[in-house]
């Protein structure tokens, strides 16, 4: 059983104040909080142990080295993968999708192929595959969830055409808080030959991961949304699609040699981290990761499995409020409308008055914005270090946002 007030102790920020009221942090899903370990190893690296890191031949950045190397192994055994060459890294899944698209899918797709999305994804998810549409004529086959915001997973598997070339899929919806079937979809796809993109960024702080398990393709995670540091992440990319993949960015480190005539490339994982890296902040985001697995992923999602489902039943309390996506099995992601004239914005402000922080807006998921019948919701996601009175001030302060505008 994970031990509440000892998980709150590590995050400093908790016991401040806002406005006067104690701090309820239920803006997760866009940035979670930072434990004292990762600050502490922050501080440590800049203060006492900073260099750039490889070919340097002196102490420091060997240490750099071999600490920011070493993040590659603790990233494979967090996400289940046994071969840590099969780590990318870099500054979190936006940067990883990209690379997908413009080093894997750019090259090999043509006017007419097509790349299947579901209506949940987040922009980071749709916005490259946008750009092949522009460019390269490429068309984007949509999925749509169900009224209670399930992805059936056979939906997507249908989806899938001899013209077909990639399914790119979240995990977890960072809006509606849907778990995909991504695993019954990868295994499918596998069978006609047509690649998965999985992005993790919400699941892999929620749940348990196990990449080989699950058998795609390309698995990205980001790592500020992990309690670590912004500007950190990592792309798994299977060595048969790496073996296909052209570098994304050039520079150093990526090269093998460089001359006026010619150039040849690192081996992978390398060929693909150009330039000096987010160091400090990936060496953040491996002892981030050391704290999730000291806690234990099923212990954590245990504790947000309670949260989720104490939440859904007290916002079920409250019959002037929507929320968007109610599958049993969501994970502690809420999203929600007042009924009125109040504004997602408006409702955000006036919680923040009672020290409650969500997020307000589209959550840059505009196809689903457009699907749920909505111009923008709030969203409060839930973290480890979440409790049930704090959902409680959530209810609480939400119930003086109705009085206000009601």
């Amino acid at each position: 059983m994970l031990d509440i007030n000892k998980i709150r102790a590590d995050f400093p920020i908790l016991s401040r104040e806002v406005n006067g009221k104690p701090l309820v942090y239920l803006d997760n899903g866009a940035s979670a909080q930072k434990p004292q370990v990762v600050i502490d190893a922050i501080t440590t690296a800049y203060s006492h142990e900073y260099a750039n890191v490889h070919r340097g031949l002196h102490y420091l950045s060997n240490l750099s080295t071999e600490k920011y190397e070493a993040v590659r192994g603790t990233i494979a055994r967090f996400l289940g993968v046994a071969d840590e060459d099969q780590i990318i890294l870099n500054s979190g899944t936006t940067e990883g999708i990209n690379m997908v698209a413009y080093g894997w899918a750019m090259p090999r797709m043509q006017a007419g192929d097509e790349i299947v999305l579901s209506v949940m994804e987040h922009h980071a998810n749709i916005v490259p595959w946008h750009f092949l549409r522009e460019r390269q004529g490429v068309n984007l086959k949509w999925v749509d969830t169900d009224a209670t915001g399930a992805l059936d997973p056979q939906k997507v598997i249908d989806a899938i055409g001899p013209k077909t070339k990639l399914v790119a899929i979240t995990h977890l919806s960072n809006v509606l808080g849907t778990k995909v079937d991504v695993k019954t979809i990868c295994d499918a796809a596998r069978e006609k030959g047509v690649p998965v993109l999985v992005d993790g960024s919400q699941a892999a702080v929620h749940m348990p991961v196990n990449v080989d398990e699950i058998g795609c393709d390309f698995y990205a995670i980001t790592g500020h949304k992990l309690y670590g540091p912004s500007g950190s992440g990592a792309i798994f990319v299977h060595k048969d699609r790496m073996a296909e993949m052209r570098p994304f960015i050039g520079g150093g480190d990526m090269i093998r040699e460089v001359s006026k005539d010619a150039v040849s490339y690192n081996d992978p994982p390398m060929k693909f981290e150009a330039g000096t890296p987010g160091i400090v902040q990936t060496i953040g985001l491996g002892v981030a990761l050391d704290y999730m697995m000291d806690v234990g992923m099923e212990t954590i999602a245990a504790h947000e499995d309670d949260l989720s489902h104490y939440a859904q039943d007290k916002l079920n309390g409250l019959n002037w409020l929507t929320t968007q996506g109610t599958t049993p099995d969501k994970a502690a992601i809420f999203s929600f409308t007042m009924q009125g004239a109040a504004h997602a914005h408006d409702i955000s402000t006036i919680l923040d008055k009672k020290g409650v922080a969500v997020r307000a807006g589209q959550h840059c998921t505009g196809p689903l914005m457009e699907h749920l019948g909505v111009t923008a919701t709030c969203r409060a996601s839930f973290a480890m270090y979440n409790t049930r009175d704090e959902v409680d001030a959530l209810i609480d302060a939400l119930e003086l946002a109705h009085d206000l505008f009601g």
